[in-house]
């Protein structure tokens, strides 16, 4: 379903999200949200879409990224030491 409301910036930069959308994305008060700048436009992403997101996009990556750049630093270490 798509929910299209217009909103007004109140001060300091306030905006209500309309109770419709709300209800239709789950919100409640103190949940968290990021924002962010997408093609011109704001957008306000839960915090737990966002990582779902991240999660399925590195879901294919089967060594630990960490464990990647720990050996790399430790391999150019050891070459300058060897220098």
């Amino acid at each position: 379903m798509s929910v299209t409301s217009v909103v007004e910036v109140g001060p300091k930069g306030r905006v209500v999200i309309p109770a419709a959308i709300r209800r239709e994305l789950g919100l409640h008060q103190g949940r968290e949200l990021v924002a962010m700048i997408q093609d011109g436009a704001v957008v306000f992403m839960p915090r737990e879409e966002i990582k779902r997101r991240l999660r399925a996009m590195f879901a294919h990556v089967k060594t630990s990224m960490a464990d990647e750049l720990i050996a790399e630093r430790r391999a150019e270490a050891a070459r300058e030491d060897a220098e």
